[in-house]
């Protein structure tokens, strides 16, 4: 498996980010500070049953989301949001789609793997996006054209050519226990013909690390926009693809599969043989 240096330190320019991208890394950090405060004491605060199955929002969710939507707001009065916990609100052009803890299950249960996702799309258009990985204090940003960045240095996806070394990631519709079902022949079949697959539990930094070259391929199906629109164009801005099996546009759709342009379609043709479908 070939990966590439991902943080040479000195070997990279950095990256000047827009004002928009800016803006979404302060709100991204200042939500972090808050997770913090709640996962180095080890408490969630109050928790809230959602109307699905084993879908929950915690007092931190909340409270880092409103962090985020009041620090953008501050800046930009116009603009709208598509927020997980709040819904939507205002009418724009420019909407923020955030995620204020991706990876709520793994925030709940003490495991150090979630994140802030916040992106920012103009016109329909992803145009600026921001994971920030509180714990790791890792920052990943892209914007439109301009590439993606982990920590202000350029990243890359793999360039890995067999699926037979690839290593993937993925994840269930826990949510809905009869969806495992028709899931399982993707799973199944890419694990037979992959290095192995990786389950971590947060779809949004999955794709970052497909964009930073850790992983070589993610799949799931039945997201939210929220769950990967700023994945999507970290993704895309380090040379990856990120779409849907069906060609049609995966914030409508919920369904992702990303990695490097040679493992793509390695990728499409394992999950259109099986009857999942990506539907």
């Amino acid at each position: 498996m070939t990966r590439p240096r991902v943080r040479t330190p000195g070997s990279i320019k950095d990256f000047s980010m827009q004002p928009l991208t800016n803006i979404a890394v302060t709100a991204a950090r200042r939500a972090g500070g808050v997770i913090l405060e709640y996962y180095r004491r080890g408490d969630t605060g109050e928790v809230t049953a959602k109307s699905g199955r084993n879908d929950f929002v915690t007092e931190a969710d909340q409270r880092a989301e409103n962090t985020i939507i009041d620090t953008i707001s501050r800046a930009y009065p116009d603009h709208a949001f598509m927020a997980e916990e709040s819904g939507e609100s205002g009418e724009s052009d420019t909407v923020w789609i955030i995620d204020p803890i991706d990876g709520t299950a793994n925030f709940m249960a003490g495991i150090p793997h979630f994140c802030v996702s916040i992106a920012c799309q103009i016109n329909g258009v992803i145009e600026h996006a921001v994971v920030y990985d509180p714990v790791k204090d890792e920052l990943f940003t892209a914007d439109r054209g301009a590439g993606a960045s982990l920590d202000g240095k350029r990243i890359r996806v793999t360039r890995t050519t067999r699926l037979r070394q690839a290593l993937l990631a993925t994840g269930f519709a826990y949510r809905k226990k009869q969806d495992i079902a028709t899931h399982m022949p993707v799973f199944n079949r890419l694990l037979s013909s992959s290095a192995d697959i990786r389950r971590a539990g947060s779809a949004a930094l999955d794709l970052a690390y497909v964009a930073a070259g850790r992983l070589d391929g993610f799949w799931e199906m039945g997201l939210a926009p929220w769950d990967m629109a700023a994945g999507l164009l970290l993704v895309r801005g380090a040379g990856g693809i990120a779409g849907d099996i069906k060609d049609q546009d995966p914030l409508k759709t919920g369904n992702v599969i990303a990695a490097n342009p040679k493992l793509y379609p390695q990728l499409i043709e394992k999950i259109e043989r099986t009857p999942q479908g990506g539907s």
